[in-house]
């Protein structure tokens, strides 16, 4: 697991400020977020009253039969509160992955039956299948400085090509500042990467993976999860039968 990363320097940033000025109007209120989830458990039930007294219906929410997840980066509030509901929790390895154990810990400790009567945990990944090590390696290799894009502030641009990428210098600065999402994304031949998610499943005790491919084409996306939809079929295959 990586170093935790910290989001400090983006407090600098006047386009981080400008999106946070959109999420968060003047003088607005967030509520208690234990409170949010609730409310959106009970409008989902058709239970919620406002002021006591009013019944509020959503349409075409109210009734709907959804599954409620909740999805966190660390063991805080997020975890807890999924714990403490009986909710499925995500934990969000592919963007903070050195917390990933603090997360799962963290619902796991927290849990309680509700509408699950054991814990259910899905960890997420960024993966890059290619029928090579090689070729992967190359396809994913925008992937740094789309990430560099991001946390420097500046905003996600369009995914690199290859040799976009390949014109890109990097600074000792610029390395560091993603290290720790180039260092766990999972990259390879279909085999390579199923073997590094096997690891992740086991380690975190994940009953799900979700994995995203990013990749300049939007072609080897589709090939990236074929690929690795047909190993991981093959060797659940080749385990029943042994």
């Amino acid at each position: 697991m990586p170093e935790p990363f910290s989001f400090g320097h983006l407090a600098g940033s006047r386009r981080f400020r400008a999106q946070l000025g959109l999420l968060q109007q003047p003088h607005a209120e967030t509520p208690e977020y234990a409170e949010q989830i609730d409310d959106v458990l009970r409008l989902l039930a058709g239970t919620y009253v406002a002021d006591g007294v009013v019944p509020i219906e959503v349409v075409p929410g109210q009734g709907a039969d959804v599954e409620v997840w909740i999805l966190g980066s660390s063991g805080g509030e997020s975890a807890e509160v999924a714990g403490r509901r009986g909710l499925p929790f995500a934990a969000n390895y592919h963007v903070s992955p050195s917390s990933v154990l603090e997360a799962v810990d963290g619902y796991r400790d927290a849990f309680r039956p509700g509408r699950l009567t054991q814990p259910r945990v899905l960890v997420s990944a960024d993966v890059v299948v290619a029928p090579t090590d090689v070729e992967a390696r190359r396809l994913a290799s925008g992937y740094g400085l789309w990430v560099r894009s991001i946390r420097s502030g500046e905003g996600a641009i369009p995914f690199p090509s290859p040799e976009e990428a390949a014109r890109h210098r990097w600074t000792d600065a610029d390395r560091e500042l993603v290290r720790d999402r180039v260092e766990t994304q999972f990259v390879g031949s279909p085999s390579t990467v199923t073997d590094q998610l096997e690891v992740l499943a086991a380690e975190t005790a994940a009953d799900e993976l979700l994995v995203t491919t990013i990749t300049h084409r939007h072609e080897d996306r589709l090939r990236s999860y074929d690929l690795l939809a047909d190993e991981w079929a093959r060797r659940r295959t080749v385990a029943k039968a042994s």
